[in-house]
């Protein structure tokens, strides 16, 4: 392969992530030989504007990253614009270099709403998002443009409609049919760690969804499909996301 565009990925930790297979594959169905993607792991985001005008005028030059836990909401004043979805829903998981420095986008909400959309039905009406991060930011704008009502389950206060944890009970889980597991909690390697929920309050009615995808099912999954519910990870939406970022980073501006 000669390379001459880069792409990649950029979190804290991501001996979990898919996301270099994910593409290699996509690059081989796609015939496309002039393209890597590669991770970044980087324990904090110091000098992080300097690297990125580096890597976009080096040989070959870094056309793209996606962006992850946990820098999806803190890169952004590193930023030079957002697209105005990345702006509405206030986190980003894809930049590139445009014309007077790097931008933002978001293709969570999008990834998100594709993979959701064929599970949904008139009773999910009402939705219980697990977190406050910038995956649950994306999730909570996808929900709402669909006149989903949404509240978040947090362990501190937040701008958004939200409860606690130790607050959140079986009788109003049984009003929420909907719930998203936005947190890291169960990723590989740490894969019996769960999110505590009253899990007698879901129902054969519920879709619980983990935007967790390795492991395939996690321990928030297996409670819940013992509950009785519906359920999905997040590998659907890992490929959406990855696809729509894919052909933002190549849109013609």
């Amino acid at each position: 392969m000669s390379t001459t565009r880069r792409f990649g990925v950029l979190g804290r930790s991501l001996v979990h992530s898919q996301s270099p297979a994910l593409f290699a594959d996509r690059f081989s169905a796609w015939g496309i030989n002039d393209a890597s993607y590669e991770r970044f792991e980087r324990a904090n985001l110091e000098g992080f504007g300097d690297w990125l005008q580096t890597e976009a005028e080096a040989s070959p030059a870094l056309m793209g990253l996606n962006i992850t836990i946990p820098y999806k909401q803190s890169i952004i004043p590193l930023l030079q614009d957002l697209t105005p979805t990345a702006h509405a829903i206030g986190a980003v998981n894809a930049i590139k270099p445009g014309a007077n420095g790097w931008v933002g986008h978001n293709t969570d909400a999008e990834g998100f709403m594709k993979s959701l959309r064929p599970f949904l039905t008139s009773a999910h009406d009402r939705a219980l998002i697990l977190g406050n991060g910038g995956a649950a930011a994306a999730v909570r704008f996808g929900l709402q443009s669909l006149g989903i009502d949404v509240v978040h389950v947090t362990r501190s206060p937040i701008e958004w409609e939200a409860m606690r944890y130790d607050t959140l009970n079986a009788a109003y889980l049984r009003h929420c049919k909907l719930v998203v597991q936005c947190t890291p909690v169960g990723t590989y390697p740490d894969t019996e760690a769960c999110i505590e929920l009253p899990w007698d309050g879901l129902t054969p009615e519920h879709l619980a969804v983990d935007l967790v995808y390795n492991p395939a099912q996690t321990a928030f999954l297996k409670h819940a499909d013992a509950a009785g519910a519906k359920t999905m990870n997040g590998k659907a939406m890992l490929i959406a996301q990855a696809e729509a970022a894919w052909k933002w980073w190549n849109a013609t501006p």
